[in-house]
């Protein structure tokens, strides 16, 4: 039985501990919506996901008043469209990134992932067009998201698209520079993308999902930080551990509710809980604070790795226990830009990209949200989506890198994208030349982590 103590807990960490539902996720497949013409494509596509995710605002909206819990981005990811632009040939698939537009709007979601591409081994099909097309997609469109996963640990790196990677992703700032470069915001480049990922800008609908499913992710640095705030004091580093993962549990618990209820009353099948620990601009929910918390006087001091392996395996050790089916990324962001305490650290200079490179060998994703130079080289944003990648293919996890070229700014100036993205400076990034190993191109072998049948 829950007894009244649980209950006025869970109403504080909502009230006062920033506890969220970060997003409901609707994946929906879009195979069945292939044609050579890209015209009739475009209208299959516009009208399955706004047929299958009509309910989806409207049910979410009536689930966070009844049950008093903040749902805060209600998304939809879709099957990657260079899989879908294969079948159109010699068209231009920005088509299928105006039609994915004109659907977010018309069903009310916040963002809509999937305008995507899987290379980690080769192009194919559409997907070279589709990756060339990336920086005009996200220009003209506000709600649509872009990933391209060019690495795996079963197939090695794929570095001619790495190559061309740090092009798109320049270009992408460029063209969208009178609006604080938001296009290099909506991308991210992968190393093992997960096939349910809930969590933008990276979501898109594995191949392999249900034709739709209902994925959760949950989001509580503001819990964990104030349980450790609260109860820690005396404790060793295994007592630390033991209550992340007390507090990890009954967020997760929550994230569960929500998915199943979600699933039921819109009537498709509820897939994975994410249990990242999402944080955001606001003062206390921050990931960098409970690494503070825990004992560090600023987030990026010797000692910040250790701390966040340390909470990331403390969330999925007590998650995992609450949840059903867990899934997607599951386990700590260290977004720049989106938390407060690392845009404290990183303003500061206590924070530096190599630590934060350092500390993605341990946590939930990558190199994220992290405003450098606007001259930074293309080549040395492949060299940096390289090494990210390399560190996600040799541990077998899951690596990702969104950068944001700053034009016509410089170290130390900033940059403001407004809500969940947050703002925060431009960091330094070495500007030492890659450029000859970059343009050697071809494939960096798969690790012999990949030899496991």
């Amino acid at each position: 039985m829950i007894n009244t103590h649980e209950i006025l807990e869970t109403i504080t960490m909502i009230q006062d501990e920033h506890l969220d539902i970060r997003t409901v996720t609707m994946g929906i497949s879009l195979l069945d919506c292939m044609d050579a013409d890209i015209d009739k494509a475009c209208d299959k596509v516009y009208n399955k996901i706004v047929n299958t995710a009509k309910n989806l605002v409207p049910v979410c909206n009536e689930i966070e008043t009844e049950l008093g819990i903040p749902i805060i981005n209600k998304r939809i990811s879709v099957t990657p469209i260079g899989i879908i632009a294969s079948a159109c040939k010699d068209q231009n698939p920005v088509k299928f990134a105006l039609t994915l537009e004109k659907a977010a709007q018309t069903v009310g979601v916040n963002f809509i992932g999937g305008y995507s591409a899987l290379v980690q081994k080769g192009f194919a099909g559409a997907d070279l067009e589709l990756i060339k097309s990336i920086p005009e997609a996200l220009a003209v469109t506000d709600h649509v998201c872009s990933s391209v996963n060019i690495g795996s640990t079963k197939a090695g790196i794929n570095m001619d698209a790495v190559a061309l990677m740090g092009k798109i992703v320049k270009e992408c700032a460029e063209k969208t520079a009178d609006r604080q470069c938001i296009g290099a915001a909506k991308l991210v480049v992968f190393c093992n993308a997960p096939d349910d990922n809930p969590f933008m800008a990276g979501a898109f609908h594995g191949v392999g999902e249900p034709d739709v499913v209902i994925n959760v992710g949950v989001s509580g640095p503001g819990v964990v930080r104030s349980a450790l705030a609260k109860h820690s004091e005396g404790l060793d580093l295994t007592g630390v551990a033991e209550l992340i993962k007390r507090t990890a549990f009954k967020i997760t618990r929550m994230g569960q509710l929500v998915a199943q209820e979600a699933s039921k009353r819109l009537g498709y099948p509820f897939g994975i809980v994410d249990l990242s620990l999402a944080p955001t601009p606001a003062i206390g929910d921050s990931v960098a604070y409970i690494l503070e918390e825990i004992g560090l006087e600023c987030c990026g001091s010797c000692g910040t790795t250790a701390a966040l392996a340390m909470l990331n395996d403390a969330v999925k050790k007590g998650g995992v226990m609450a949840s059903s089916r867990v899934g997607g990324l599951s386990g700590a962001f260290i977004p720049v830009t989106e938390d407060a305490g690392m845009i404290h650290a990183a303003t500061i200079g206590a924070l530096s990209i190599e630590k934060l490179e350092a500390m993605t060998a341990v946590c939930s994703v990558g190199l994220d949200m992290i405003n450098i130079p606007g001259d930074t080289t293309a080549e040395v944003i492949s060299a940096l989506i390289a090494d990210e990648a390399a560190i996600g293919m040799v541990n077998s996890k899951t690596t990702a890198v969104r950068v944001i070229p700053a034009i016509g700014k410089d170290v130390g100036d900033e940059l403001d994208f407004g809500g969940l993205l947050g703002n925060g400076p431009v960091m330094k990034i070495s500007k030492y030349s890659p450029a000859k190993f970059i343009s050697r191109g071809g494939q960096i072998p798969a690790p012999m982590q990949s030899l496991k049948n």
